[in-house]
């Protein structure tokens, strides 16, 4: 039995989820290819996620705003809002935020209207604005699920949403089906471009897909440490052509030189962790292996990091892009208080070739994530 995970995301705590060990997964039920069309073309920078006709290009390497919920520090408005449009100028272009994520969309709506006024046509054209949306499990009525997009939409202020990613807590509820229909229905209606999930499993990803509903993406965790998504989920995106987009890549920046050689066994003996994401990733850690055995995971991504002259997030960061199904991840960025900005651009120059790869996968030698969490998203169901 391990222990419990807890996580905050602004005003929401996470519930905390007993962790069990699980006996098998069942198997996927098969989709006939032609029952949901979607493709992704991709090139260095930039990826196309798309079901039928409904398409959306977005920088592959996606600004998280999770910090502007609070728990890193005070966040400035224009500061940040500068800080977006430095971003944007380096060609990281697409921004990632929830209704939940304090200020988030209200800085978007900002930063949007300055880029209209400060620069070309041509660069708002590439600028995107990926949220989400965390209601509770209540009954999802039409003119609820409306009121609430149209909230996200004057925030940020734009007449459609580029993505609107849907969370639930509850799968014991199934209204998350009457809310992704009504969301569709909006999607027809133009104010919604793209519908989308984040943290879903497999089986309830696969039941959305059979009722017919046109999701693009699931937004789920994914890094080196945590590789569930290629054990389960990555057959049933294979299979429809939906993608991943993945947040926790970096693990809040457990994965970096920062933490490498240290020992938090020993009172103020290393870093603090003094954020949410290096508090709720590090009882990742705890699950996948421990701290001794994620040292020697950092020491090997810092032996190919040195080789290719990059950083150990960089490689982090492009390991995760190199996997099945992946369209894009998710790097946060403390807006107005740190910037990565050149080691966040590596990421589209590096090549892992075979003998790095082969080195970071026998460094991957910790339990089985997906036994012992469950499949994705899971962490974050009601009990």
């Amino acid at each position: 039995m391990a222990e419990f995970l807890q996580s905050s995301l602004s005003n929401f705590t996470l519930n905390s989820v007993k962790w069990e060990v699980k006996t098998g997964c069942s198997p996927i039920r098969k989709l006939t290819p032609n029952q949901i069309q979607c493709v992704i073309t991709e090139d260095k920078r930039r990826s196309i996620v798309k079901n039928g006709t409904d398409s959306l290009e977005i920088c592959r390497v996606v600004n998280g705003m999770w910090q502007t919920s609070g728990g890193w520090g005070r966040i400035d408005r224009d500061n940040a809002v500068d800080a977006m449009l430095r971003y944007a100028d380096a060609g990281l272009t697409t921004f990632d935020m929830a209704d939940i994520y304090g200020p988030a969309e209200d800085l978007y709506g900002i930063f949007i209207n300055r880029v209209r006024r400060e620069r070309p046509p041509e660069y708002l054209e590439k600028v995107r604005g990926l949220t989400k949306w965390v209601p509770p499990p209540v009954k999802m009525i039409s003119g609820y699920v409306r009121e609430n997009i149209d909230v996200s939409r004057k925030r940020m202020d734009v007449p459609s949403l580029d993505m609107l990613q849907f969370h639930w807590w509850d799968y014991s509820n199934p209204g998350y089906l009457d809310a992704l229909k009504n969301l569709t229905d909006l999607k027809e209606e133009g104010k919604i471009k793209t519908v989308a999930l984040t943290n879903f499993d497999t089986e309830r990803l696969q039941i959305i897909l059979e009722n017919g509903i046109p999701v693009v993406s699931n937004q789920v965790q994914h890094s080196i440490v945590d590789m569930r998504p290629q054990q389960k989920m990555a057959e049933l995106c294979q299979l429809t052509g939906v993608k991943l987009i993945t947040y926790g890549t970096v693990m809040g920046g457990l994965l970096s030189e920062k933490f490498l050689d240290t020992n938090l066994t020993i009172p103020f003996a290393g870093p603090p962790l003094n954020t949410p994401s290096l508090q709720k990733y590090k009882r990742m850690v705890d699950a996948w292996g421990g701290w001794s055995l994620f040292q020697t995971l950092l020491k090997t991504l810092k032996t190919v990091a040195s080789k290719h002259g990059v950083t150990i997030p960089t490689v982090a960061v492009k390991y995760i892009l190199d996997q099945t199904a992946v369209a894009g991840s998710m790097v946060g960025v403390r807006l107005g208080l740190s910037e990565h900005i050149q080691d966040t651009n590596a990421i589209f120059s590096l090549v892992l070739d075979e003998e790095d790869v082969n080195s970071i996968q026998v460094a991957q030698r910790g339990k089985d994530l997906l036994r012992v969490i469950g499949d994705c998203g899971d962490e974050y169901r009601r009990a």
